[in-house]
């Protein structure tokens, strides 16, 4: 996996719940490309969670939707919002084990429109939470020049899951 380096860190004002690593509220998700689809490695806490040990579904909801949106951001190159996220809620994530991965990759593509697909698997592979999402895009110029859109790089380097987990 490579690492994907976030081209908006240290920019004033960028505060995104989802991804600012200096946001100390936030999740603070670090995203990996690997192959054809955009991974994130989530630790949670008993802060994250509804019922006892059990994570929130918003929070699901916010991991996943960010992980779609990197999608968009990374591979597309190009910014977008979100227009529709349907959820499926398959078991509950326990806020007990040492991660999540959740992964997203790109469905379909229909002139603006992209359809991705989120997923979260427990930290033993199995599948807890899916949604899809649907993003309205913008052509690169205008998302750079209204939305703040950066190109995002990849480092050099490839990232073991244990290295991924650690940083």
């Amino acid at each position: 996996m490579k690492r994907i380096i976030n081209p908006w860190t240290h920019i004033p004002g960028y505060n995104c719940f989802g991804c600012s690593p200096d946001n100390p509220i936030g999740t603070q998700m670090r995203f990996f490309e690997d192959g054809e689809s955009i991974i994130s490695i989530w630790k949670p806490t008993q802060n994250h969670q509804s019922w006892i040990n059990t994570l929130h579904g918003g929070v699901q909801a916010v991991l996943l939707d960010e992980v779609c949106g990197w999608v968009v951001f990374h591979q597309l190159k190009t910014a977008g919002v979100t227009a529709k996220m349907e959820m499926r809620y398959h078991k509950p994530v326990s806020t007990l084990q040492p991660y999540i991965k959740l992964r997203g990759f790109l469905k379909e593509m229909r002139r603006n429109v992209a359809i991705v697909v989120g997923e979260l698997y427990s930290s033993e592979g199995e599948l807890l939470c899916e949604c899809t999402c649907t993003y309205f895009t913008f052509p690169q110029e205008k998302a750079k020049k209204d939305m703040g859109y950066i190109p995002s790089e990849t480092e050099e380097r490839d990232y073991t899951w244990e290295e991924a987990l650690n940083l």
